[in-house]
């Protein structure tokens, strides 16, 4: 059976295998719901511009909802292999042909843009949800490890005393971010293609609003030729998924760190980790070292799909909807996986609290804080403080002495040799050192006080209602305009009297 007057042989083995099938397989399992509604959305177009009348479109429609993944295959000789094809086959293999002008005037490219464009939107859906799901996890661990005590880090080296709730925030606020720019690029970009046809608009009066509309979309495309060429949809969408990837990796990258024998500061259950054959030992984390790779697979799927559509002719191609499109699923399929696992982490997370605060009592992270008592109680210029502690320090680290006893006499001769007195030098190191005062020290907002961790847990809470909220209403547009399809042949349908 033949579907055009032009070519006359069916697609060869090899390409029905390595190309033609699989795209088939995928499109009948993740995008022909998405075809049928478009379909139905067309019939409805053609009742209202007078090519078909209500009946013989209800006709087609009933035909379509009978249509189940099972009843179409990938046969290069019935349809060539292609899912469009295949449901047009099935149509057409019903009790009663379909009205003459069915696909009059109508292209595969903008009908399969939309359709890609639509199972992108619901799988979005999905990827929110998981989003919050983690940003709310490293809020609950957060609130309960918010006046733990523990080094925080600059270049690899001790630096100043924060605490895990303070740096699960953070996560939770990149997390919050990415969700909110999410649903940004959602309503940006995800405008609905169909009625552009091949690439230069179609010759009937298509209402291509009303069509978006029906489809849960807020507009049309508004250029019939960017709304089949263009993926910067999917561009987009990858980029906001590729750079949380990235985030969250530097987010793992310290975990593993912090979970390692040398820091110690934390652990896992054991449903989470994993052992050495040989080394009975050790006791290991794979999980996170998992988290990490799956990011590097949303960020190189986000490049991968970046260099399909590079140097690519701007008009229909599918180098660009299939080939370069399909890296896109990927992307969303590896940080959905990343983001389930790093979610079970941190609903399992503990910390060891005495080996934190062991490790800032041993790295001197008062130096600071004492430099900034001497400038505003001592009167010391600010730079001349940061000397004196400084060498106050240095004298303690070579004499082996902990942060905690460090003598208050190596205070005092630092500052003479500045020319400056220190009248109350161990009430000075007391204040400067003291672990627990160390991380209630800071007073800005967003800093790692306890009050302000708790604070910034509050506000990242409403932020999240928030932004699920703005989800919920994206999906509840989206799912009431698809329900309404029906909905209009029903309304359209001959009433008879009893």
């Amino acid at each position: 059976m033949t579907m055009t007057g032009r070519i006359t042989a069916a697609p060869s083995r090899v390409w029905h295998e390595e190309v033609l099938a699989p795209q088939f397989a995928h499109e009948v399992e993740h995008l022909l719901r998405h075809y049928v509604a478009i379909e139905k959305v067309l019939l409805l177009e053609y009742v209202r511009m007078g090519v078909a009348d209500a009946a013989d479109a209800a006709a087609v429609a009933r035909r379509l909802n009978l249509l189940r993944g099972g009843d179409l295959l990938a046969d290069p000789a019935a349809n060539m292999s292609d899912i469009s094809f295949a449901i047009e086959r099935f149509v057409g293999a019903g009790p009663a042909p379909p009205f003459a002008a069915w696909h009059v005037d109508r292209s595969r490219n903008d009908l399969q843009a939309c359709a890609q464009l639509m199972a992108v939107r619901e799988r979005l859906f999905a990827v929110a949800d998981d989003l919050a799901a983690l940003g709310r996890a490293a809020l609950r661990a957060a609130r309960t490890a918010a006046d733990l005590p523990m080094p925080g880090f600059t270049h690899a080296q001790a630096a100043q005393i924060v605490s895990p709730g303070f740096y699960l925030t953070a996560l939770a606020e990149e997390t919050l971010a990415t969700a909110q720019r999410l649903a940004s690029t959602w309503e940006d970009c995800f405008a609905c293609p169909l009625g552009a046809g091949s690439m230069a608009g179609q010759e009937l009066p298509w209402d291509r609003t009303l069509m978006a509309h029906r489809l849960g979309f807020a507009k049309a495309v508004p250029h019939a030729l960017t709304a089949v060429a263009s993926r910067r949809w999917a561009l987009a969408v990858a980029s906001d998924l590729a750079g949380y990837a990235v985030t969250l990796s530097r987010f793992v990258t310290d975990l593993m760190a912090w979970g390692g024998s040398e820091y110690g500061f934390l652990d896992l259950p054991d449903e989470l980790s994993g052992i050495s054959a040989a080394m009975p030992q050790k006791r290991n984390f794979p999980v996170l070292e998992r988290i990490r790779g799956r990011c590097s697979q949303v960020a190189g799927a986000m490049f991968d799909l970046a260099s399909g559509q590079r140097n690519t002719a701007y008009t229909n191609t599918v180098e660009v909807s299939k080939e370069a499109g399909s890296r896109l699923w990927a992307e969303i399929d590896a940080l959905r996986s990343s983001l389930r696992l790093a979610t079970t982490v941190l609903e399992n997370l503990g910390f060891h609290a005495e080996r934190m605060r062991e490790s800032c009592e041993r790295e001197y992270l008062g130096g600071f804080s004492l430099a900034n008592l001497l400038t505003l109680e001592c009167g010391l210029p600010w730079r001349t403080a940061q000397i004196v502690a400084g060498r106050a320090i240095k004298r303690a680290v070579e004499a082996g002495v902990p942060s905690s006893e460090i003598e208050p006499g190596f205070l005092v001769e630092a500052a003479a040799e500045e020319g400056h007195r220190v009248p109350d030098a161990a009430r000075l190191l007391a204040a400067a050192f003291s672990v627990d005062a160390g991380l209630r020290a800071k007073r800005s907002s967003g800093s790692t006080h306890p009050d302000a961790v708790l604070a910034m847990a509050a506000e990242q809470e409403a932020g999240f209602e928030a932004v699920e909220e703005r989800w919920r209403r994206l999906r509840t547009g989206v799912e009431a305009a698809i329900a309404q399809i029906d909905v209009h042949f029903e309304e359209q349908e001959p009433r008879h009297a009893p």
